[in-house]
């Protein structure tokens, strides 16, 4: 079902900033998707993952004796193959794996309830020196987990659990989704023509699709619509859930409907299940924004219609703790971590048929945007593990 929003926020805007990232992580979540599927990795994919290295006794240790560090990774329920989420998570790992000696179970598990046993199995083989975790879906199961098996690492991506062996790694997707709002807010009412595909200028009406109606998800809504109408506070936004995030074409026909009302743009957070909003994009003849990795890149089919995406660098996260625990320092990483754009975590970036192509008012926007958010002068609705 689309419900529509239309609340008038208008926070005091800020003198722009030129904003010039440390390293350019673009490449990197480009090649997420590709790496996933074709790299060799310094063991084997899937199997055991294990060589009997074991994980430290003190749930520290880690692969610090020169030994193998075993990795298991469990998805999310979108899955792998997502082109986002769960292969960004990934590629990070194997991109530890370069450098060090680290083997990589790869364990897709989609049925939420299935995650107590899978985590529980995983530890109880004493085979490996870290388990990560994709999504704040595996948060219940890993409360009891986390404490039953104390010398067991873990990494639990976009929440925590307060224990000892947990680092918990969330991303502000409340500050990227605002990004994406003032990308469409900018764009709805400027005349774009690419391929086909064109907005309605005279209108100022975007979409959002979900995948789950939830308090995480809620967060990537409500900030986007606040970026929309942070620079247009008349921009009214058609809002639909699809109910998991593997479903495309009940994506499809959520965004077709919003296409259909008037929607020039339709951002989605629905993980895989996406896929079904570019589709309906093309076929409307309208743009789309992708979440998580760079969209149009790890999805080239649709990049006549990915004008952007809100991006997180989640590899860098997977990467920087196995690297601990191959160390043997995880404790500098256990906590909860939450990375945003003060750590330049988070962006949204430029679709790569369009760089160049936008108006420059996108650009002075999107930056006059980070700097209010890095100032205090823009507050960005809910948090970056949800709205409560």
């Amino acid at each position: 079902m689309t419900t529509d929003t239309n609340a008038r926020d208008d926070p005091e805007r800020s003198p722009k900033r030129t904003r010039t990232n440390r390293v350019d992580r673009r490449t990197v979540l480009a090649s997420g998707a590709a790496i996933v599927g074709g790299t060799t990795l310094a063991g084997c994919l899937g199997g055991n993952g294990s060589d009997g290295g074991g994980n430290g006794s003190d749930g520290s240790d880690g692969g610090s004796g020169g030994g193998t560090t075993n990795v298991a990774i469990v998805s999310s329920p979108a899955g792998f193959d997502d082109s986002a989420f769960n292969d960004l998570a990934l590629q990070g790992l194997q991109t530890a794996a370069e450098e060090y000696d680290i083997e990589i179970n790869q364990v897709e598990e989609t049925e939420q309830a299935q995650y107590q046993s899978t985590q529980s199995e995983l530890a109880q083989s004493g085979e490996y020196d870290l388990i990560v975790l994709v999504s704040y879906n595996h948060t219940e199961a890993l409360t009891q987990n986390a404490a039953d098996y104390p010398d067991q690492n873990w990494m639990l991506i976009n929440d925590h659990v307060d224990e000892p062996n947990v680092a918990g790694y969330t991303w502000a997707n409340h500050e990227m989704s605002y990004l994406a709002g003032v990308l469409a807010g900018t764009m709805t009412t400027r005349e774009l023509s690419h391929e086909g595909s064109t907005t309605a200028p005279d209108t100022a009406q975007i979409g959002f699709v979900g995948g789950v109606d939830e308090s995480l998800i809620n967060a990537f809504e409500q900030s986007y619509v606040a970026g929309a109408q942070w620079v247009d506070e008349s921009v009214s936004v058609n809002v639909g859930y699809i109910g998991d995030y593997t479903d495309t074409d009940t994506a499809a026909d959520i965004a077709s409907s919003q296409y259909g009302a008037g929607a020039d743009i339709v951002y989605h957070a629905a993980a895989a299940a996406g896929r079904g909003v570019f589709e309906a994009a093309q076929e409307n003849g309208r743009f789309a924004i992708g979440v998580d990795a760079d969209q149009s890149q790890t999805l080239p089919d649709f990049q006549d219609v990915i004008i952007g995406s809100a991006v997180k660098y989640i590899n860098e996260g997977t990467r920087e703790v196995a690297t601990a625990v191959a160390e043997g320092s995880f404790d500098s990483v256990t906590g909860a971590n939450t990375l945003g754009l003060e750590d330049e975590a988070v962006d949204c970036v430029i679709g790569q048929a369009f760089e160049g192509q936008l108006p420059d008012a996108v650009n002075q926007n999107l930056e006059e945007a980070k700097q209010g958010i890095a100032d205090g002068e823009i507050e960005v609705p809910c948090t970056a593990s949800g709205c409560n």
